[in-house]
């Protein structure tokens, strides 16, 4: 583990020698490094092992997997959904949401994992659990009245350090005009604008069916009036940090996604009925007959799939903490 540790912050070093990067680009190394990058390292990430980092919905298995299918076929129609291919994008190495059921109603199962070409096609449902969340994303701050990127460079002992860009990469330049003019100085925001980037790129496929995107986010009204502390985190044995410069290759690192340009995006490509709910709201309405099939076969007696359905549905557990962006996609 020292080993990855120091390959990833040679990396790091190296790339800010000349003149300091963006966090998006410092993000990026520590994640997605073929040399010792988090995402790159053969290790399990996932569950509710102390160690682990992070646990997910996907992790609650059979009882998320047969609301989320349930939930599908439904959107669909169960006929539909017999000549659908079942796309998961970003699962966890070893595993996939179909894996822990013993039937499912699609006609055949594509699994892509993190890095992996994102290349539908077809009649498809697109499934993804936390995937934009993965991506890297820029940082800016509202400083003597105006925006600034922040990025990351060495100071005089070689060591990383947060250091304020002399101009705005070029992602960030061509969204300069929705950031507002006026606001509290000190102000912080994560601008994940890769997820943006991604699921552009996955619009412009040519599919049809069903795109279910759960994830955590906020609309942009709430990043920008909610958030004066911006939203990028870390999370290492499930301990939830704000130092994004402590351990690169070791810890996740990651931000709220901003659902309100996603959901244009998949309303400007043409889909249809777009929503974006709560996890609630989503399991309960879309998963109507799963629920109530696990509330009526526990009636009267403890349940661990009863207790499951609850983590993922209270609201203060993951019911309001997730969100579900939908669309449907017609011929």
């Amino acid at each position: 583990m020292k080993e990855t540790h120091t390959t990833v912050e040679a990396q790091l070093r190296t790339r800010c020698q000349t003149a300091p990067i963006s966090y998006r680009d410092f993000i990026e190394i520590a994640l997605y490094s073929t040399h010792g990058g988090y995402y790159q390292q053969a290790k399990e990430r996932v569950g509710r092992s102390a160690k682990r980092d992070f646990y997910t919905a996907e992790s609650l298995g059979r009882v998320f997997a047969t609301l989320v299918t349930t939930a599908a076929a439904d959107l669909l129609s169960p006929q539909q959904a017999a000549a659908t291919n079942f796309v998961e994008i970003a699962a966890e190495p070893g595993t996939s949401l179909l894996s822990h059921l013993e039937n499912h109603p699609f006609a055949t199962e594509q699994v892509i994992r993190q890095g992996e070409a994102i290349q539908p096609s077809g009649q498809v449902v697109i499934f993804a659990n936390e995937w934009l969340d993965a991506l890297p994303f820029h940082r800016l701050i509202f400083r003597d009245g105006s925006w600034r990127e922040r990025g990351v460079g060495l100071n005089c002992d070689g060591q990383l350090v947060e250091v304020l860009l002399d101009q705005w990469t070029p992602a960030v330049a061509a969204v300069a005009e929705s950031l507002p003019a006026q606001i509290e100085d000190g102000y912080e925001l994560d601008l994940p604008l890769d997820a943006e980037a991604a699921l552009a790129e996955l619009l412009a496929q040519d599919w049809q069916g069903l795109l279910l995107l759960f994830d955590y986010g906020r609309t942009w009204t709430s990043l920008l009036q909610d958030h004066p502390s911006g939203t990028a985190r870390t999370y290492r044995q499930h301990s939830q940090g704000n130092n994004l410069l402590e351990a690169p290759g070791h810890c996740d690192i990651t931000c709220d996604i901003n659902w309100t340009p996603l959901q244009a995006q998949m309303q400007s490509a043409g889909l249809q009925s777009v929503v974006l709910e709560s996890q609630e709201s989503f399991l309960v309405k879309r998963a109507q007959r799963a629920a109530e099939s696990i509330v009526s076969n526990s009636a009267g007696h403890f349940s661990h799939d009863r207790q499951t359905l609850m983590e993922l549905i209270h609201p203060a557990n993951m019911g309001q903490r997730f969100q579900v962006l939908w669309g449907l996609r017609r011929n």
